[in-house]
């Protein structure tokens, strides 16, 4: 597939077929092009837990789903053969840019203007978006609540450094195409050039 056509193709889709596991061949691929995201130093302070059995995914579920308005949550709601959640590591970025070469002497994060940490581990979702867009499956990036973030982690054994930032829902789509160019905001109201220009 095209580029152009995967960028236009691109949509969150939430209802994927039952009964198609999405081959562990692109899932590896899925997987592998996630990786080859930009990290800012190269710090790569991401990790990527990865539930393809129904089981697993029964377990995401009832962790995510809070005790009031679970039918608000996509995470607690969520039916997809595979899941990817990216988790961020912040303190691998610290230690990171502590290093002599970064010219910083301590872990300090006042002087980072963004959670890059979040940011990387951001942009390899996308990657992964992508990738199951071109192998012919729907996609969709979602988020976990907040306080459910804890019982996350029990469940599946993950460290207290890594956060999830969302999870990825993966599969064959039962969803009709849409065209979401009319939901857009225009590009003149969102793309400034040379100048910032108020909008009236």
């Amino acid at each position: 597939m095209e580029f152009q056509d995967v960028v236009r193709r691109r949509r969150m889709v939430r209802h994927y077929d039952p009964d198609r596991p999405v081959p562990v061949e692109v899932v590896e691929r899925i997987i592998d092009n996630g990786l080859r995201a930009p990290s800012a130093g190269f710090s790569q302070g991401w990790g990527f837990l990865v539930l393809d059995t129904a089981a697993d995914i029964e377990l995401f579920r009832t962790a995510a789903r809070p005790a009031e308005e679970p039918e608000r949550w996509f995470a607690a709601n969520v039916q997809a053969p595979l899941l990817i959640v990216p988790l961020a590591n912040k303190d691998v970025y610290l230690d990171r840019y502590a290093q002599a070469d970064k010219g910083h002497a301590d872990r300090s994060d006042a002087w980072w203007p963004a959670p890059y940490w979040d940011i990387d581990t951001g942009f390899a979702s996308l990657l992964m978006l992508l990738t199951a867009v071109d192998s012919g499956l729907g996609a969709c990036f979602f988020g976990l609540p907040a306080d459910r973030i804890d019982a996350f982690r029990t469940a599946f054994g993950v460290p207290a450094q890594y956060n999830p930032i969302g999870a990825i829902s993966i599969g064959y789509s039962q969803e009709p195409p849409r065209d979401l160019s009319g939901r857009r905001r225009p590009k003149d109201d969102v793309v400034h050039r040379g100048r910032w220009q108020p909008r009236s």
